[in-house]
């Protein structure tokens, strides 16, 4: 068993893993990560920000690079993760989009989540006699 564990890492040589962490079939992909992390983080954001334009054309442009990382060869997964899950955002963000401005279906959780904070009191008995004031 320990041969056949050791003869399939053994297939893969040092250098071939160099070749590929130094080549732009990786560093590319990790560098368009950027797209994605920020689409994820502004869904969260205020939806009258979203741009209809903008959002539109990183959904053609992710659907144009995953299907270029599935037919490439070899195929880079790491680009075709990117970019579905860049697609991902740009949906969900192009739904509130549509919601916002024309549709009115759903309420988004963005106003919804900005009811008052309930104000608690602080014993002020308990506090040193500096801080009463």
């Amino acid at each position: 068993m320990a041969s056949k564990v050791t003869a399939y890492f053994a297939q893969y040589s040092r250098k071939q893993w160099m070749d590929y962490f130094l080549s732009t079939h990786f560093w590319g992909p990790v560098a368009n990560w950027g797209l994605p992390i920020a689409a994820l983080r502004d869904l969260k954001k205020d939806p009258e920000m979203i741009s209809g334009n903008m959002t539109g054309a990183l959904m053609l442009y992710s659907s144009v690079f995953m299907r270029f990382a599935w037919h490439v060869k070899p195929r880079n997964l790491l680009l075709f993760a990117c970019h579905i899950t860049n697609f991902s955002a740009q949906t969900g963000q192009m739904a509130r989009f549509l919601n916002y401005h024309y549709l009115h279906i759903v309420d988004d959780p963005f106003y919804s989540a900005k009811a008052p904070a309930p104000v608690i009191p602080l014993p002020t008995d308990k506090l040193p006699l500096m801080a009463k004031v």
